[in-house]
């Protein structure tokens, strides 16, 4: 059997929608709060993508070589590296800050044994995947809850997940953003663009807090800033990655009138924690978790005020 693919794929997406619901013929998982990653399998080669292209290979050896391991001579899979806390909840920051063995949470089989799955329904991809991946070691197959959604949704709930994933058992692999995907949050998490840094006050060093923007309709516009979620080593290294960025202009259509601010290139993406985005278009109770290598910030939009 020939180990090339000669595929190449781009990650599907799911919809952001406010209420839980259930219908008949839909499946709800956990949602996984870590990287995307696409895994591909040639033979004995295996090569982890970020959903940008980004090779990942050399950052979760351990995931790489357990999928090395599986039976299929060619595979392509879909999921997220992910690291739990105490509670076996997925925390994006303690990934980010190397806390912890990475887990592959695998939630969908593309391409396996020379064959594109990818206009299969979710259910066939979904028992190719039973027979491939145990849930053994660092590989996991993605946890599915009650199959009503609204229990599915307070399962969640009480578990502390970010949220839930809702899929149509009859769709296809589509490359692009899916209304046969849906996705609920419990806890708001978002990537947003960092624009700027203030100085800092006090005993903080480096900068004070991080000017936040996303687009909206092709424009930046500023959501507000968030100063906490840093410990020192993290200041500095954010500090250093600035330096390269700054700029005397803001790439904003409405910059804060704020003292002492350094803004930057629009270039880098931070995933942050919040209580809500306001009426205003501002993070209410922002937290910083970490930087996303795996988006760019082209593709950070503005949510949606109250979802």
């Amino acid at each position: 059997m020939n180990d090339r693919i000669r595929i190449r794929v781009r990650p599907m997406l799911a919809t952001l929608v406010a209420e839980p619901f259930d219908k008949p013929g839909w499946v709800y998982e956990e949602k996984y709060d870590g990287d995307r990653i696409l895994a591909y399998k040639e033979g004995a080669r295996v090569r982890l993508l970020s959903r940008n292209d980004k090779d990942n290979t050399d950052r979760f050896p351990k995931i790489a070589a357990a999928i090395a391991r599986l039976r299929p001579a060619t595979l392509v899979l879909d999921g997220e590296a992910v690291v739990f806390d105490r509670k076996r909840v997925s925390r994006f920051q303690l990934l980010q800050q190397n806390q912890g063995e990475p887990t592959y949470a695998v939630f969908d089989c593309l391409f396996a044994d020379g064959k594109d799955l990818r206009d299969e329904p979710l259910s066939a991809r979904r028992a190719v995947l039973e027979k491939i991946v145990s849930s053994e070691g660092v590989l996991l197959l993605s946890h599915r809850l009650a199959a009503n959604g609204l229990a599915a949704y307070e399962l969640a709930k009480r578990s502390g997940y970010e949220g839930l994933v809702a899929k149509d058992l009859a769709s296809r692999y589509l490359g692009v953003r899916s209304k046969s995907w849906l996705k609920l949050k419990i806890h708001h998490e978002d990537e947003f663009v960092i624009v700027g840094y203030t100085a800092p006050e006090g005993s903080r060093e480096y900068f004070g807090a991080l000017l936040l923007g996303a687009y909206e309709r092709g424009k930046l516009h500023y959501v507000g800033k968030v100063g906490t979620g840093f410990d020192r080593r993290t200041l500095a290294t954010l500090f250093r990655q600035f330096q390269p960025l700054v700029t005397p202009n803001p790439a904003l259509v409405d910059p804060p009138r704020e003292r002492r601010t350094t803004f930057l290139r629009p270039q880098l993406v931070a995933q942050i924690s919040y209580q809500e985005l306001t009426a205003e278009r501002k993070l209410r109770q922002p937290v910083y978790l970490g930087l996303r290598e795996d988006k760019r910030a082209s593709d950070v939009t503005l949510p949606v005020a109250g979802a």
